[in-house]
């Protein structure tokens, strides 16, 4: 027995003098409870220069130094991996916080395992915690995850030993509508990311290699049932010392809603621009070139689509005016609109058209266009003239008709002027004014004489007088400037009754 005890010491004595020099911690413990050695290792991890810092018995260890799982629950005292091999117990890769006792927060995190070295009859002889410091990884994996969780780009984590999800953020989650028990420990075949995947195959042997898997587009299944457009990459990452593949998305479904929503309304468009029956055209901002007709403008100027599409409106004299295109031209550059500007058009056979544009700068496949609608009044215009010219003739001699119906042959002849200002009339003297009233009413220049009792050229006098300064030469046409402006003249005798002239 003496002699069996010197022999133990000499067996302790070489084993510390072999692990007094490694990076991990090791602590030695008699089968009594005693701690009776620790390597400078094992010191540092708890911040102690000496083993008596640690105390002298696993119960003094648990005073000094409060455990936690990293869930941040305490070790109970049979859960103290000290404890845990006194108990005869072999563990690995124990992983718990370690503060000292009063801290609120722990510093450091280690990772043990235990070791029973037994004599030649089994019995314990020493006991030993090896402990490896995993602060700094700990530490770095608790930023990842705080990183992983507040990513708003979704991510969900494989394990790659047996395909099962260990991790998924948020971003994931409001991506699909999956909840997170949905998700861990689920395998990749039950929630298939790779899905519609359009180079699956090449995905799935990544997987399996634990290699990089490139973007690619695929259709995510859903729970409801449907199914989201992504873009998905992976890479192999270590979590926990396990072998792992993230999964990053980038969701294309409200990029495809945009889309197809751009392409219905471009697809509108394109029938709304095909379809309208008046003539339309889509050119350059920049030099007016055609990139687009419609039917209606092949049929009214007898061009063909392909004798227009990249020529410009002055290739094709397409307008007989060349300073009222300079003009249209210069007022879209400037305002990047024109509203109702009358312009000559020249078709194919050289016929002039009287046509009203409009035209408004567009923007098409991010080019700066024109839209430009143009309305033939060709047929309006020539009526107008007709009915004018009918007036004309009618007028030529008003003194049959009424002053109302002169009124209402005017305002026919001009219907567009009836707001015009009345400034004309003050450049008249109260004898023109007077003159002119008596001409509304349809009076010869005999009956103005004798209405008036002066001479007839004195009336003539003043007749050419009117008509110089309202810048006419027919009676007509003072009648017409006169009504135009709400000029009627004094109609009522001396009685107030309507007085009709006698014809002379």
């Amino acid at each position: 027995m003496s002699e069996t005890i010197p022999r133990q010491r000499a067996d302790r004595r070489q084993l510390q003098q072999i692990i007094v020099g490694l990076s991990d911690g090791v602590i030695l413990i008699d089968p009594d409870q005693s701690l009776v050695w620790a390597n400078d290792a094992a010191l540092a991890m708890h911040g102690a220069k000496t083993v008596e810092e640690l105390g002298a018995t696993a119960r003094d260890y648990r005073a000094r130094f409060e455990l936690r799982y990293r869930n941040n629950h305490r070790l109970s005292r049979a859960d103290y991996p000290i404890d845990r091999v006194l108990a005869g117990e072999v563990f690995q890769d124990v992983v718990v916080k370690v503060a000292r006792a009063g801290d609120a927060d722990p510093q450091w995190v280690h990772s043990i395992r235990s070791l029973v070295l037994a004599d030649q009859e089994g019995n314990p002889e020493s006991l030993v915690l090896v402990i490896q410091d995993i602060t700094e990884r700990f530490d770095a994996e608790e930023r990842f995850e705080r990183a992983f969780n507040v990513n708003p780009a979704p991510a969900i984590i494989c394990r790659l030993s047996d395909l099962r999800y260990v991790k998924v953020n948020p971003g994931f989650l409001e991506m699909t509508g999956y909840g997170r028990e949905d998700i861990i420990g689920r395998s990749a075949y039950e929630v298939d990311v790779l899905a519609g995947a359009e180079n699956r195959d090449l995905a799935i042997e990544r997987l399996r290699e634990g290699r990089t898997i490139p973007q690619m587009e695929a259709t995510l299944p859903l729970p409801g049932g449907g199914t989201n457009f992504v873009i998905v990459a992976g890479q192999p990452i270590e979590i926990s010392d396990e072998s792992c593949m993230l999964f990053t998305f980038i969701n294309l479904e409200p990029r495809k809603k945009i889309e197809d929503a751009l392409r219905q309304s471009e697809e509108r468009f394109a029938k709304a621009f095909k379809l309208s029956p008046m003539p339309t055209i889509i050119s350059t901002l920049d030099e007016f070139r055609f990139l687009e007709v419609n039917d209606a403008f092949v049929s009214v100027t007898g061009f063909a689509e392909e004798e227009v599409v990249g020529r410009s409106a002055v290739q094709l004299q397409l307008w007989a005016n060349p300073g009222a295109r300079r003009q249209l031209e210069q007022s879209i550059e400037k305002t990047g609109s024109v509203r109702n500007m009358e312009l000559q058009m020249r078709t194919k056979g050289g016929d002039l058209l009287e046509c009203l544009v409009s035209a408004d700068t567009v923007t098409i496949h991010d080019q700066s266009c024109v839209l430009s609608v143009i309305q033939d009044i060709t047929e309006r215009r020539r009526s107008e003239i007709e009915l004018a010219e009918a007036i004309e003739a009618v007028m030529q001699d008003a003194s049959w008709f009424s002053g109302m119906v002169v009124e209402k042959l005017a305002n026919l002849r001009q219907p567009h002027g009836s707001n015009k200002a009345r400034l004309g009339l003050a450049g008249l003297s109260p004898r023109e004014r007077e003159v002119l009233g008596l001409i509304c009413q349809g009076l010869t220049d005999n009956q103005i004489a004798e209405k008036m009792s002066v001479s007839r050229n004195t009336v003539r006098n003043h007749v050419t007088t009117i008509y110089g300064k309202l810048d006419v030469h027919r009676r007509s046409s003072a009648i017409v400037w006169a009504r135009d402006r709400g000029f009627i003249g004094d109609r009522t005798g001396s009685n107030g009754t309507a007085k009709r002239p006698s014809k002379r």
